[in-house]
């Protein structure tokens, strides 16, 4: 069983009140991919440019990352630059330059069809709709996430996304904005009567919201000595839900698995925040995320 993943893939400038970095392999695609790759075999749908470093397109092989409907273009590769402040809860963005994501066309192989899981990373409403024309009734779950922008820019065409999902994932500002509520409980019910089975508001650092048919579950985010850079920690979080949604023997995927998917997410996403890019994920045993997962399952356990 393999997971389908689409969005973008970038080049990445960071800079942190502690330290700064280019070059950083980046993109909603590349954190989702390299996280659900922990659970399961990935073919992932995106873009690069002729700059694209090879060392990255290794990087996906090594971590059986199928390739087939990357496109690879005598462009540019889509770069972002970011600044983190204080808090590191607040970013400013420097520069974008979509380079050949501006007229990117997504195209699904053969191979990338028979996935059983499919998981829109943060992309246009349009690039999602078109990722599932191409498969039509096949897949089995679909996940999308999203992002202020395109509530801003696409609303009807993210709107007419959300009853061809299975899980909709977003964080509490994007949520209070797409409903224009201050409650997330709320909006949490009110995103489920939109079409989605299932609804996940992230809080970042304060964890996450559930949201199913008479269904509720929240989990908190893993305590963290250390916060080196958070840029991808939401695209790690929902990768690693749909990898190890992929691994599970099951025909059909219910509010349990859900909340089993969100615990790891939580894990993976906390080691992606330990270092620029996605370098503590490239170097993440099994042993290490297996101790973090079972300390976690013991802070969240009361009598």
């Amino acid at each position: 069983m393999s997971v389908l993943i689409s969005g973008s893939i970038a080049i990445d400038h960071v800079k942190t009140p502690h330290d700064e970095h280019q070059n950083l392999l980046g993109g909603s695609a590349s954190y989702a991919a390299i996280a659900a790759s922990f659970f399961s075999p990935v073919n992932l749908v995106s873009i690069v440019g002729a700059d694209f470093p090879e060392q990255h397109i290794e990087l996906f092989k090594s971590r059986d990352i199928n390739l087939d409907s990357v496109q690879f273009s005598d462009g540019e590769t889509f770069r972002w630059s970011g600044e983190y402040f204080d808090d590191m809860n607040t970013r400013e963005t420097l520069d974008v330059s979509l380079n050949v994501l501006e007229a990117y066309k997504p195209s699904v192989s053969e191979s990338g069809l028979s996935s059983q899981i499919v998981l829109l990373a943060n992309d246009s409403p349009d690039n999602q709709h078109a990722i599932l024309d191409q498969i039509g009734d096949k897949p089995g779950f679909v996940i999308a996430d999203t992002m202020d922008l395109w509530i801003t820019v696409a609303r009807d065409r993210l709107m007419e996304l959300l009853p061809r999902l299975d899980l909709l994932v977003l964080n509490d500002s994007e949520a209070k904005l797409l409903l224009e509520t201050g409650n997330l409980v709320e909006a949490g019910h009110r995103l489920l009567e939109m079409g989605p089975r299932f609804v996940i508001i992230k809080k970042g650092e304060h964890g996450a919201l559930l949201f199913g048919k008479n269904r509720f579950f929240t989990c908190g985010a893993y305590p963290l000595l250390q916060l080196h850079d958070p840029t991808g920690a939401g695209d790690s979080f929902i990768g690693s839900m749909a990898g190890h949604l992929c691994s599970l023997d099951h025909d059909e995927l219910n509010f349990d698995h859900l909340t089993g998917a969100i615990a790891r997410g939580t894990i993976i996403a906390g080691y992606s925040c330990e270092s620029f890019s996605t370098h503590r994920l490239q170097e993440l045993s099994n042993d290490e995320f297996e101790t973090r997962l079972e300390e976690f399952r013991q802070y969240s356990t009361f009598s």
